[in-house]
């Protein structure tokens, strides 16, 4: 393994909790469901990235492949990194879209210099609150970049209450596992973008419903009434960041 800008032990034990918590409990919001909820996040990212067929696009914290296959489904040609093999293998069980998904098992800063400079996007869905470090994950993830592509993330809104009551409830989640997503916040992620040398930052908002009440008719248009309230704009539940590798 190269020399890595960051302490060894400190890496080990982040990645180590990191796949135990995905590993010991069951997490039924990661299994692969085609949803009104699911779809609705994947076609958000999919204008907000501008993710078109025949990028090379990959999909960082794939997991189990929830939305790396609705990705695949949509044409588009997806490949999934992930942390922990056996969600990986989940994934590789769950593929039923007739197309082969290349997978990547291994930490950012392991695996940037191998795949450097190979991909017109890199997407992820609520990962980013998960990884060790947002400069030094942001810096990898930029490596990987072919020059002009674009790095975006789906992530829970720091300002939303509901994520730290449902992390509270919730039997399959822990506060240690999720604490990063105090960090979704507008200022810690644009530093690192643009650490990472990104131009055209951006960052969009839209949601308030959970899987239970957006996946029902009645409550999607319960959550189009709310999102059309202005004063509820800043603890809307999703959060779109965005950025762009400059052309060379």
């Amino acid at each position: 393994m190269p020399a890595l800008p960051v302490d060894p032990s400190h890496l080990e034990q982040h990645n180590s909790l990191q796949r135990s918590y995905f590993s010991s409990t069951p997490k039924p919001r990661m299994t692969p469901q085609r949803t009104p909820y699911v779809d609705r996040q994947v076609d958000a990212m999919i204008r907000f990235a501008r993710l078109q067929p025949g990028q090379r696009i990959l999909d960082v914290g794939c997991g189990m492949g929830r939305y790396t296959l609705p990705l695949a489904e949509r044409g588009l040609q997806v490949e999934g990194l992930d942390l922990t093999p056996a969600l990986l293998e989940e994934l590789k069980r769950q593929n039923k879209t007739g197309t082969q998904i290349p997978l990547h098992c291994g930490d950012l800063l392991e695996l940037a210099e191998p795949l450097t400079g190979k991909f017109d996007a890199l997407v992820g869905f609520f990962t980013l609150h998960h990884l060790h470090n947002l400069d030094l994950c942001y810096g990898a993830m930029a490596q990987m970049l072919k020059p002009g592509g674009v790095i975006a993330f789906l992530e829970p809104n720091a300002y939303c209450p509901f994520y730290y009551l449902q992390v509270a409830f919730a039997s399959h989640m822990r506060w240690e596992g999720e604490k990063g997503i105090a960090q979704m916040r507008r200022g810690p992620i644009f530093r690192a973008m643009s650490a990472a040398g990104l131009v055209d930052l951006k960052l969009e908002r839209f949601g308030f419903a959970p899987p239970a009440v957006a996946n029902r008719r009645w409550g999607r248009a319960v959550e189009r009434g709310l999102e059309a309230l202005p004063f509820l704009s800043p603890i809307r539940a999703f959060q779109l960041f965005g950025g762009r590798e400059p052309l060379r």
